[in-house]
């Protein structure tokens, strides 16, 4: 078994994690504040996975990130996720016609609605 894993907190870092509890950021980023404080005050990996009812591998990689990269290490990185593939005229256009039509559309409709006019628009600038 290796050494076991420990995080020691000045006591202004303690505060700092303390106060993310009421300030508004997602319930994640508290719950990771949470975990670093409690491993600082003694409890074990074990124990906190437990409470949270989490692997112990991921208190081990909250904990890791804590040691490499402090604070930032709480959030989430940034790229996470689908890009969107649509401009701003588009869900424009999208919008005006769903004000004019009387019919209702699903998303694969919307998405065929776009396609099509997008393909008469080329053709008309084109022209």
């Amino acid at each position: 078994m290796g050494a076991r894993l420990r995080v020691f907190l000045t006591h202004k870092q303690d505060k700092t994690l303390l106060n993310l509890r009421t300030v508004d950021v997602p319930q994640k980023v508290k719950d990771r504040a949470e975990v670093v404080r409690l491993n600082a005050h003694g409890w074990y990996v074990e124990k906190i996975a437990a409470h949270f009812n989490w692997t112990p591998q991921t208190v081990r990689e909250v904990l890791h990130k804590w040691q490499k990269l402090g604070l930032e290490g709480l959030w989430e990185l940034p790229g996470r996720g689908g890009k969107t593939k649509y401009k701003e005229e588009d869900i424009v256009f999208l919008e005006e016609c769903l004000k004019k039509e009387p019919r209702t559309y699903n998303s694969l409709q919307l998405v065929q609605k776009l396609k099509s006019e997008a393909c008469a628009t080329t053709s008309r600038s084109q022209s």
